[in-house]
């Protein structure tokens, strides 16, 4: 029988080595919402100043991930039973809720970019077009399918199909240049985006994989394994496809990506090989839904849960959600980032024996206020028209969500223990 220990932790026996867990994080950051992405950025700011916030905000992204999957590693336990520790058996599912909400959205967005990719496809090759809501729900239920299988279907899905991409990209890049040259890769651009905006975009991008990282952590088998997954999965995945779309967006003029794979003469194959990525990607996302519903509704299986997170994400998919990219992305930030602030805090600062026992507290209200004080100083920071922009702190508003709620949640745990007062924690 299939366990995915949706609700336990994974045995010692289950556990794998750090190389096939990074190229799952590889698979889910080379994906068409980050070529989307890094066309926008490319076109929206000095091309030196978009690499170099690039680099830093997957580097800060890879530190977060590999703070973050550390705990998945040692507990054996997803995001979500991490929550129930962290903010109460009922907490757990108010954030849970959040987090399944933010990857059903993910799923739409990834599903909605499938769908015009096939629909390039099946033009380009047949000659006729079907609706792209058609293919989007078609795309959507394809998806789902490794999602609900579980973590091992991933796994394969992922060790063949990075190589693929990895190759396509690569090639598409050298034939874009050899065409195009390099000119116009320095040429002035309007400046769209502020430097704290990129870094801050850049992480949002995959803030969320970062957070839930315990969802595919929890199968390391050494800590270590962990850590060196999470950060080169992150750092490498998150920013190969934006670097990219930057560099093939600003040679050639184009931000479509099907366009530019015909360009180069890719045609059919890449865009097939691009409909994978989606694949790869939105298989992750239904997967770790499907993890956050399960703590919700503790009495349904697991996979009857994937199957109808997958189902509500092609139906947003079906109803259009990928147009609203960017926005979804900057408010999603808000609320998901200090979830993984709250957690680490409490386990780095209030010791892992805290995920020992299992209480039956129904709300941890120290923990959940500090999740709220994150999500409220994001707010404060973001730039308008998602946020106020009252003032700034890291410059960064997904990073401040997360240090601010980190931080709070330690001054909970510190003050509690001074005072002798281990019932409120």
């Amino acid at each position: 029988m299939n366990n995915d220990y949706a609700r336990e932790a994974v045995p010692e026996s289950e556990r794998k080595k750090w190389f096939s867990i990074s190229l799952i994080w590889i698979a889910v950051g080379i994906d068409l919402s980050a070529m989307l992405f890094g066309a926008e950025l490319g076109n929206g700011m000095n091309f030196n100043d978009a690499l170099l916030s690039v680099i830093i905000g997957s580097a800060i992204l890879g530190v977060l991930a590999a703070f973050c999957a550390y705990i998945g590693a040692v507990t054996g336990l997803s995001t979500s039973m991490i929550s129930r520790f962290t903010f109460g058996k009922s907490g757990a599912k108010f954030v849970s809720f959040f987090i399944a909400i933010s990857l059903l959205g993910w799923f739409g967005v990834q599903a909605g970019f499938f769908a015009e990719n096939a629909f390039a496809a099946i033009k380009g090759a047949l000659g006729f077009e079907l609706p792209i809501p058609l293919l989007a729900g078609i795309g959507g239920i394809l998806m789902m399918t490794t999602a609900i299988i579980g973590y091992r279907a991933i796994e394969k899905l992922s060790s063949w199909s990075v190589p693929l991409l990895l190759i396509l990209v690569i090639l598409a890049v050298i034939l874009a240049i050899k065409k195009f040259g390099l000119s116009e890769l320095h040429a002035p651009v309007d400046n769209v985006f502020s430097f704290g905006m990129a870094i801050s975009l850049v992480i949002s991008i995959f803030v969320t994989g970062a957070v839930i990282s315990p969802d595919v952590s929890r199968w390391a088998k050494t800590r270590k394994d962990a850590v060196l997954a999470s950060f080169f999965g992150f750092f490498f995945g998150n920013s190969f496809m934006i670097v990219v779309a930057m560099i093939l967006s600003r040679i050639m003029d184009e931000s479509s990506l099907t366009t530019i794979m015909i360009t180069v003469g890719l045609g059919i194959p890449g865009i097939l090989v691009l409909i994978l990525a989606q694949w790869t990607t939105n298989t992750s996302n239904a997967y770790s839904s499907g993890l956050s519903l399960s703590v919700i509704f503790t009495r349904t299986n697991k996979a009857v849960l994937t199957l109808i997170a997958g189902i509500l994400g092609t139906l947003l998919a079906v109803l259009g959600i990928y147009d609203y990219f960017i926005n979804f992305l900057s408010i999603m930030t808000l609320f998901i980032a200090p979830i993984g602030g709250v957690y680490t805090a409490y386990y780095y600062i209030g010791g892992a024996k805290l995920f020992d026992t299992l209480n039956d507290k129904a709300f941890k209200f120290l923990p959940l206020t500090a999740w709220a004080l994150g999500t409220l100083i994001s707010w404060f920071t973001t730039e308008r028209p998602i946020g106020l922009e009252l003032f700034t702190f890291t410059t960064i508003p997904s990073l401040d969500s997360f240090v601010i709620a980190f931080i709070c949640q330690a001054i909970f745990l510190l003050i509690i223990k001074q005072r002798g007062q281990k019932g409120a924690i």
